[in-house]
C-alpha cells in the first residue's frame, strides 16, 4: 500500500503531529507514505513525465522525516489555498487522478479546513479512496465537533487578551481584541469566556452599538481600574455602523480595502463614548508556534484513525470527534451545512457574553 498525505488550507497547530501519527502507523504496516507539499496546488504543479517536478512537490516520509516535528507548529508539507476544480485554464480533477496514479497512490489523507476537505469529497465521489482530517482554528468544519488546531488558539487567545489588560488598565481604556472567525464566532466565544473578558460579539449575532457601546462604557466604569475589555469575531456585524465592503471579509488582510470589524467597533467608542481604545487583532499569531497538549493528542489520533479506516477498507470518510468520542462520517458530510454557534444556548445576545445555560449532557468544551 502507498498512501499520500497532503496539508490544504491555513497551518495549524496540530497538523505535524498528524502527519507523524499518519507516517509512522503506515510504516508500522509495511506501507509506504509520500507527503505532497503544498497541498493541492502542488499535486496540480506535478509533472508526471517531469521526475523534477515530481521531486520538488512529493517526498517520501519515513522515520527520520517526522522525527521530533510533533513538537512544531504549521506544517512541514506546507499548504496553499487551492481547488483544483476553480484553477487557471478550467477542472483540473483529471490532472490531479492522473498523477496520483502515475506516482502509484493508492489513497490520500488530506488535512485540511472546509475548502480544502470540499475538494477531498470530491475525489471520493470521483471514486479514489479519501480519508479527510479537519483542521481550522475556527472549529467551523460541519459534521464535527472538533478541528485539529482549535484549542492551540483558543489557549493563545486567553494568553494574550490576559497579557493585554495591563496595557489596557494603565491607561484607562476600552480594549478591543479582534480574533479570526470569519462565519463562526466559537473561537471568541470561548477565548472570551475562559479570559472572562466583559463583552464579546460572535459573528453570528449582530451587535448593536447603540447598546453595546453603553455596556462596555459601564463596565469600564464599575472597575477600580477604570478599564474594559471586549473580544469580537473578524466576521461580526456591527449595526449603526458604516458596513464593511461587500465581500471584503474574505479576502487577505492586505487586499482588503476597507478597515477590521475590531477598528470599526473602536473608531466607535471614541467617537460616540468618547473613551480612548487599545486595539488588537490577534490574527496570525493565534495560529503560530507549537500545539498545546490537546491538538497533539487529537492531531496523534486523527492520524491513526486515518490509517486505521484506509487498512479497514473504509474510505470517502472523514474522521471526527462527536460528543467526546472519535468517529467518522462520509467525507462529504461537510457540504450539508455550516457550523455555527448555539447562539440561543450558550450566548446572551441582549449582553453580548457567554452563557452556560444549559450545561448537563454537553461535551467537555460546550459545543
Amino acid at each position: 500500500m502507498r498512501i499520500g498525505i497532503l496539508t490544504g488550507g491555513g497551518d495549524v497547530p496540530g497538523l505535524n503531529p498528524c502527519i507523524r501519527s499518519v507516517t509512522l502507523s503506515a510504516i508500522d504496516l509495511g506501507w509506504q507514505v509520500v507527503g505532497f507539499r503544498r497541498g493541492w496546488d502542488g499535486l496540480l504543479r506535478i509533472d508526471p513525465d517531469d521526475p523534477a517536478s515530481i521531486a520538488a512537490y512529493s517526498y517520501k516520509l519515513d522515520r527520520e522525516a517526522v522525527r521530533g516535528i510533533d513538537r512544531m507548529g504549521g506544517t512541514i508539507l506546507h499548504t496553499s489555498r487551492c481547488d483544483p476544480r476553480t484553477a487557471k485554464g478550467g477542472d483540473r480533477t483529471d490532472h490531479v487522478l492522473n498523477v496520483l496514479s502515475t506516482l502509484g497512490i493508492d489513497a490520500m489523507i488530506t488535512l485540511g479546513g472546509d475548502g480544502t476537505l470540499r475538494f477531498s469529497a470530491h475525489l471520493a465521489s470521483k471514486g479514489f479512496p479519501v480519508i479527510s482530517v479537519p483542521k481550522t482554528m475556527d472549529n467551523d468544519v460541519y459534521g464535527t465537533d472538533y478541528c485539529i488546531g482549535f484549542s492551540t488558539a483558543v489557549s493563545r487567545s486567553v494568553e494574550a487578551i490576559n497579557a493585554l489588560r495591563t496595557t489596557t488598565e494603565s491607561h484607562e481604556r476600552i480594549a478591543v481584541v479582534e480574533l479570526f472567525g470569519r462565519r463562526s464566532g466559537e473561537t471568541a466565544l470561548l477565548a472570551g469566556f475562559l479570559a472572562q473578558v466583559d463583552r464579546t460579539v460572535i459573528a453570528e449575532v449582530p451587535a448593536d452599538l447603540d447598546r453595546l457601546l453603553p455596556l462596555l462604557a459601564a463596565d469600564r466604569k464599575s472597575r477600580p481600574g477604570n478599564y474594559a475589555m471586549c473580544v469580537i469575531s473578524e466576521g461580526a456585524t456591527l449595526s449603526n455602523a458604516a458596513p464593511q465592503a461587500e465581500g471584503e471579509i474574505s479576502k487577505s488582510a492586505t487586499q482588503r480595502d476597507s478597515i477590521s470589524v475590531g477598528h470599526r467597533l473602536a473608531q466607535a467608542i471614541e467617537e460616540r463614548a468618547r473613551i480612548g481604545t487599545v486595539v488588537q487583532e490577534l490574527a496570525y499569531l493565534m495560529r503560530a508556534g507549537e500545539p498545546d497538549a490537546l491538538d497533539r493528542m487529537v492531531g496523534f489520533a486523527f492520524g491513526g484513525l486515518a490509517v486505521q479506516l484506509i487498512q479497514a477498507g473504509e474510505t470517502g470518510r472523514m474522521v471526527t470527534l462527536t460528543d467526546g468520542n472519535y468517529s467518522h462520517v462520509p467525507a462529504d458530510t461537510l457540504l450539508g451545512g455550516t457550523k455555527k454557534v448555539d447562539a440561543d444556548g450558550l450566548y446572551d445576545s441582549r449582553n453580548y457574553r457567554a452563557k452556560l445555560a444549559r450545561v448537563m449532557g454537553k461535551p467537555m468544551f460546550l459545543y
